[in-house]
């Protein structure tokens, strides 16, 4: 920091005033002055006095309940001796007594790159948001658009501030369009370190990612004496809006930590990956091929087993295909069917988009379809590639997956893929049927780079299900007839298998690019994203935006 507040000179007389305030029991600012290397206005010791006491008033309030303050956070957050903080005593009352507003605003570094940073003070009115928080908050977002830089906020808030009415309110409505006009042009991270209530939960719901952890996080619109009232059910914070409930359930957030460290550890691993702004592209970084990359490259041909209906793990596959095997979920426990991330592949990085046999056979269902799209846009927004990896055998089906939407959500994933504009390279692992094979990444979506193992199946049904439509009248008829019915749509299986599933077709059709060995694809999704490199963002018509299905 370089307020003058952090200097040696006034840290020294804040030192002896403290002090001399504990001997005598009054106020010292003039003889801590006297006894300084240099003259110190008393108003400058003053104001050093008041921020030393307020964090010393934050750390007993927030270390009881097992939770950092708010500077203690950004410590934790950014590069050590970055943090330049804007508006230290904006809001306060310096002559009466009191530090500045419930947020720290600032700009600091990670990884050697400037971010924004906000920073909610709970020790100070339980960190609610009134006029003087809002206007500094709008006033750093203002200030980070100029700069083109990342926003992350550190949200630790009772929500508005009652006593100034729909003053405080106003400032919410504000803070959704400064978000709203950042979207897609600078990464936004919300980490949700305490609580988060009322339209409050708005302001991280419009970010790009949400981090929560496993105590003390919690969202939700209305709280449990709201819903208490209101229905008659009762229920506890952490069941109604905790950080395990919006991992799993409902899929509000992107990552747990297991405290505050974990969360904020995960959003400095993300800003790794990702540019500072829509303009840049993401960084890159230093990756020597070994001997045992050879090795690794191998056991892609063993994972996938040759029984079609048996499950794998496909980050056993995605950890031989990325650099170092370091691969960083997104949504890791929400629709576990699709798996999405960030990882970097010869130094570059990029998205991978997966489905996970070992969940359901890696079905599309309404809550995967989003992870997938919403995941897919973020990386179109921000100038990473995408790399699919397909195995699914289609869309759940049942009414319970009809009446939840799959309709409107699957034409999600159709959206991110049709409109994004980044490189995108597609690898066929083994199924890949019906619609799902359309909407994961396929050519005719509009993919650069499609390829398959040799093991894959595209047809638009797998070759049981096919044989029962297209042969029920002969099933029919033979099993009228007394013969071996199972015998016979063994043979149309494989007839099937041999003539339609296999990707002959779409190799044919130019939908595949190449049909490659396993332990080629890692060196050919290297050699696709260099030739896709220099791919340029095209406006094709004059309209402000499509209208995107939600």
């Amino acid at each position: 920091m370089t307020d003058i507040i952090t200097s040696p000179a006034v840290k020294e007389a804040v030192k002896i005033a403290m002090e001399q305030q504990r001997h005598e029991g009054g106020e010292s600012a003039e003889a801590a002055s006297d006894n300084a290397t240099q003259p110190i206005r008393a108003s400058v010791l003053r104001a050093a006095q008041l921020a030393h006491e307020a964090e010393d008033h934050a750390r007993e309030r927030q270390h009881v309940k097992g939770k950092l303050t708010a500077r203690e956070r950004l410590d934790l957050l950014l590069d050590t001796g970055t943090f330049e903080e804007i508006g230290r005593f904006c809001g306060g009352d310096i002559n009466g007594g009191r530090a500045g507003a419930a947020v720290i605003t600032g700009f600091g570094e990670v990884f050697g790159r400037k971010v924004a940073v906000y920073a909610q003070d709970f020790s100070v009115k339980g960190g609610t948001l009134g006029v003087a928080e809002g206007r500094k908050i709008c006033r750093l977002m203002d200030k980070a658009l100029d700069l083109k830089v990342p926003i992350i906020a550190l949200i630790d808030s009772g929500g508005a501030r009652i006593q100034e009415g729909v003053a405080a309110l106003t400032q919410y409505g504000h803070l959704f369009r400064k978000t709203c006009d950042a979207s897609g042009f600078v990464p936004q991270l919300s980490l949700i370190l305490g609580p988060c209530a009322g339209g409050a939960v708005y302001c991280p719901a419009l970010t790009d990612l949400i981090i929560m952890t496993r105590e003390n996080s919690n969202m939700f619109v209305t709280g449990p004496d709201v819903v208490k009232a209101a229905t008659g059910e009762v229920i506890s914070m952490d069941d109604l809006g905790g950080g395990y409930v919006h991992n799993t359930t409902s899929g509000v957030a992107h990552y747990l930590g297991e405290d505050e460290a974990d969360a904020i550890d995960y959003a400095r691993t993300v800003l790794a990956y990702l540019p500072s702004n829509a303009d840049e592209q993401p960084p890159t970084y230093a990756y020597a091929a070994t001997r045992a990359d050879r090795e690794v490259a191998k056991r892609l041909a063993t994972i996938v087993p040759d029984n079609d209906r048996q499950p794998y793990d496909v980050l056993d596959v995605i950890r031989c295909l990325v650099d170092y095997g370091e691969f960083v979920q997104v949504h890791e426990l929400f629709a576990s069917s699709a798996v999405v991330g960030f990882a970097c592949i010869d130094g570059h990085p990029v998205g991978i988009v997966a489905n996970q046999p070992n969940v359901n056979a890696g079905i599309l269902d309404v809550d995967s379809s989003e992870k997938v799209a919403r995941f897919v846009r973020l990386c179109d927004a921000f100038n990473l590639p995408v790399v699919t990896l397909v195995d699914t055998p289609g869309y759940k089906p049942g009414a319970e997956q009809e009446h939840a939407g799959i309709i409107r959500r699957g034409a999600k994933v159709i959206y991110a893929y049709a409109n994004a504009q980044v490189p995108l390279v597609t690898v066929i692992l083994r199924k890949a049927f019906g619609g799902a094979y359309i909407v994961m990444g396929s050519k005719a979506i509009g993919a650069d780079l499609n390829f398959a193992w040799p093991s894959s199946q595209i047809a638009v049904l797998g070759a049981s299900g096919a044989v029962n439509i297209i042969h029920r009248k002969d099933l029919q008829k033979a099993k009228d007839a007394g013969k071996d019915v199972e015998a016979l749509r063994a043979k149309y299986v494989a007839d099937y298998e041999r003539t339609t599933v296999n990707a002959n077709l779409s190799l044919e059709m130019g939908e595949i690019d190449a049909m490659i060995d396993p332990e080629q694809t890692r060196e050919t999704i290297v050699e696709s994203l260099r030739l896709l490199a220099s791919k340029k963002r095209v406006s094709k018509t004059t309209k402000h935006h499509g209208n995107q299905p939600l």
